[in-house]
């Protein structure tokens, strides 16, 4: 009973004290590029998006729409929800694969791991949603395959144990909310497809008519996305598949080996090297075992679904991390996107540490806080130099003068809203033109979301994105209803030095005069100067490289 008391105690704790981490970082963290502009897919609510599909745009909305305030917090409302909901999903399924302290471990490194609490727990994205039913459909996926003691003792042996069940049909909801959460989610289908395969009871599930019911929810879960991708060319499907890799040239990049070791060892920084390294050596330490096994049947029926259900979480975690580990041999892949694997694998080096700690009980305590302490420092230094420029050279704020020039400070591309939305408050002369302009318009996707978050609380003007490279900007309006009126263009202070980008839009209008600009500052100093200028007369709709609606 006391070790109950416990451990509910321990998993409380990861909880409420994660929450209350990752809700500080979620105040002081500036909006990132991406979330500035899954915001405006909260404010352009569609069936789906050009980039990904509808769930991030009702995750990123729930914190302003509930309470009317647009803020770096208001939009990572959903994602602090539901990573919590993720966690206890997450804990559930390692609980039921070993034991509590497993799960308690596992939830453990759920609160530790920098890219996955960053990525999915603190930052508004399409991985919150696809956490979510990612992990649910592992929880479901185990009840579903794998009884009971006493249903194991009925049929006597797991190879006549298993009979479908109505869970099928929910796993088939679960994978397309999943899909219809990211695109990840359909290789999580197929993860459960393969691991059926390889499984000869499982294979069961292919002869049942519950397979028809989970098609069906499926397809039903599936409906946004198709329906918005075949009013519009499938181009969202065209983008991931093959637009996004183009890189701009004919020629196709070539693999090169040093250059996927170079990103594989990258993505251990980003998880931490002390968790990164004991992950990937625990996950090819199990993939190994369960090969080996699989020439070794076992007629112990403990041992074979033991065998199972790690084989389950693999089928489920490891395609996506070895896929773009792989492809980081041959182009750009961001940290985030090989994550979701990495979440289910962290059932497997929860269940290893707690055998470590029956071993070294003190070297795991210190491991682990001592990760947690460092990792919380450098949580505190970031945060400090994001709002204050604690590192930045020059500063008020930063101890011995500094050690990042403005100008080479990588962290000033991201934008202060809140700043920025007081400045124009307190610039009468642009806060009457507001009134007078019909849109405002910017010459990159990624500034479109901090414009408009900025602007909208103060006036409700349309903000729009002039670019070859669009993004949903080239689905969200009619720019024919736009003409003859007058618009704002504004931009960071290096794409106003570059006449060629003004020039682009000269023909657009009757004329484009500067307007004011407007300093950001950090510890004291400028960092950034958004230009603004007048843009009278829109006489033609810019054309862009895919469908719009002018």
């Amino acid at each position: 009973m006391k070790d109950t008391d416990q451990g509910q105690r321990g998993l409380l704790w990861l909880l409420v004290g994660g929450l209350i981490y990752r809700t500080i970082v979620a105040i002081w963290l500036l909006p990132g590029f991406d979330e500035a502009y899954y915001y405006l897919y909260s404010r352009h609510l569609n069936w789906s998006y050009f980039d990904h599909p509808v769930m991030v745009a009702l995750t990123t909305g729930l914190g302003w729409w509930t309470t009317g305030i647009i803020s770096p917090l208001t939009i990572r409302v959903g994602a602090l929800l539901l990573y919590g909901i993720s966690l206890g999903l997450l804990y559930l399924a390692a609980r039921r694969m070993h034991n509590p302290a497993v799960g308690q471990m596992t939830m453990a490194f759920g609160t530790l791991v920098p890219l996955i609490v960053i990525s999915f727990g603190i930052l508004t994205s399409p991985d919150n949603g696809l956490m979510l039913f990612w992990s649910a459909t592992l929880l479901v996926a185990l009840w579903e395959f794998f009884p009971t003691r006493r249903r194991l003792n009925h049929y006597g042996v797991i190879g006549n144990a298993y009979i479908p069940t109505w869970r099928v049909a929910l796993l088939g909801g679960l994978v397309g909310l999943a899909c219809i959460s990211k695109y990840h989610g359909f290789v999580l289908g197929l993860g459960l497809v393969g691991f059926c395969l390889s499984r000869k009871p499982y294979r069961k599930v292919f002869q049942s008519p519950w397979l028809v019911a989970a098609a069906g929810c499926f397809a039903i879960t599936l409906f946004p996305l198709l329906y918005w991708n075949a009013q519009h060319d499938w181009i969202s499907f065209r983008f991931h598949l093959g637009m996004r890799f183009d890189g701009g040239t004919d020629e196709p990049s070539p693999f090169r080996v040093g250059q996927m070791i170079g990103y594989w060892l990258l993505s251990n920084v980003y998880l931490f090297p002390l968790f990164g390294l004991p992950l990937w050596w625990v996950t090819l330490r199990q993939t190994g075992q369960q090969v080996m096994m699989s020439f070794t049947p076992s007629w112990d029926t403990q041992e074979a679904q033991g065998r199972d259900q790690l084989a389950l979480v693999l089928w489920l975690s490891l395609p996506i991390v070895l896929l773009f580990t792989v492809l980081g041999g041959k182009q750009q892949i961001f940290p985030a996107w090989p994550a979701p694997g990495y979440w289910g694998l962290l059932i497997l080096l929860g269940a290893q540490a707690v055998l470590w700690q029956r071993r070294r009980p003190r070297l795991l305590q210190r491991w682990l806080w001592g990760s947690g302490a460092f990792l919380a420092i450098l949580s505190v230094i970031a945060l400090l130099h994001l709002q204050l420029g604690f590192l930045q050279q020059p500063s008020r704020y930063a101890p011995f003068g500094g050690l990042i020039p403005v100008e080479q400070d990588g962290s000033t591309e991201l934008i202060d809203t809140l700043q920025l939305r007081r400045l124009i408050a307190e610039d009468p002369p642009l806060q009457a033109i507001l009134p007078e302009v019909g849109f405002i318009f910017t010459n990159e996707y990624y500034l479109g979301g901090y414009f408009d978050m900025a602007i909208h609380p103060l006036r409700d003007v349309p903000v729009t994105v002039f670019s070859q490279d669009p993004r949903g900007f080239a689905f969200w309006f009619n720019q024919t209803d736009w003409l003859g009126q007058d618009a704002l263009y504004m931009t960071l202070d290096r794409f106003a030095e570059n006449p060629d980008i003004l020039g682009q839009y000269q023909p657009l209008f009757d004329t484009i005069e500067p307007l004011t600009t407007l300093d950001l500052r950090r510890g004291g100093e400028v960092t950034e100067t958004i230009h603004l200028f007048r843009a009278s007369g829109f006489n033609q709709p810019y054309g862009y490289p895919y469908h719009s609606k002018s």
